[in-house]
């Protein structure tokens, strides 16, 4: 059984069931599913059970939540402790993409609740933005990437090739990927084939 930080009221089995799901749920995916994913987990059809739930598990002090806006959920401690590094990130060439979390960075519990997740940088393409070989990034999960800001630091996969970390431009229906480093070409791909995972919140230098 889940139990998040302090002391909070005990759940109902359809509380708790929901509470686990979502546990699941953002430790794999790093952000929080919509009410109608809640629905179909919870098998239920209508969304009013659900946000009966998850009113409860906020009065209780389980989670946080802005009623109407299932993706500004987050979960109250417990789960893990600490942003989790999910692996390295190119700042270079292409490297094989993160699949698991390697370790942790006990930050202060207030980063937490953006959902930010951490990558070791590797290579030196981002170094006129200050970002060296051997930092680590914090970066916030991208919902809706249509709405990033032209020139917004990104870690992007391409299928097949792996993740970068790089400026995001768009031009129409492609995405140009641009370094801080004059040594590197842009990489340029159709908007379709690249998935943007998160934009740069910090650097976090380790000395």
């Amino acid at each position: 059984m889940l139990v998040p930080a302090g002391s909070p009221e005990p759940l109902t089995s359809a509380q708790q069931e929901l509470y686990e799901w979502l546990a699941d749920y953002i430790g794999s995916h790093h952000h929080s599913p919509s009410i109608r994913q809640m629905m179909q987990a919870m098998g239920l059809r209508s969304p009013a059970p659900v946000q009966s739930r998850l009113r409860h598990l906020q009065l209780k002090g389980w989670i946080t939540w802005q009623e109407g806006q299932a993706r500004t959920l987050q979960l109250l401690g417990g789960v893990s402790s600490g942003i989790p590094v999910l692996g390295a990130v190119a700042a270079g060439g292409l490297v094989e993409t993160f699949d698991d979390v390697q370790e942790r960075l006990d930050l202060a519990p207030v980063l937490e609740t953006r959902g930010l997740f951490a990558l070791t940088v590797n290579g030196d393409s981002m170094v006129d933005a200050h970002i060296a070989d051997g930092d680590v990034v914090l970066m916030e999960p991208v919902i809706e990437p249509s709405r990033l800001r032209e020139g917004t630091i990104v870690s992007a996969l391409v299928p097949g090739s792996g993740t970068t970390l790089k400026y995001f431009h768009r031009d129409g229906a492609v995405i140009r990927l641009e370094a801080a480093n004059p040594a590197y070409d842009p990489i340029e791909v159709p908007a379709d084939q690249v998935q943007v995972q998160g934009k740069l919140a910090a650097v976090w230098r380790q000395v």
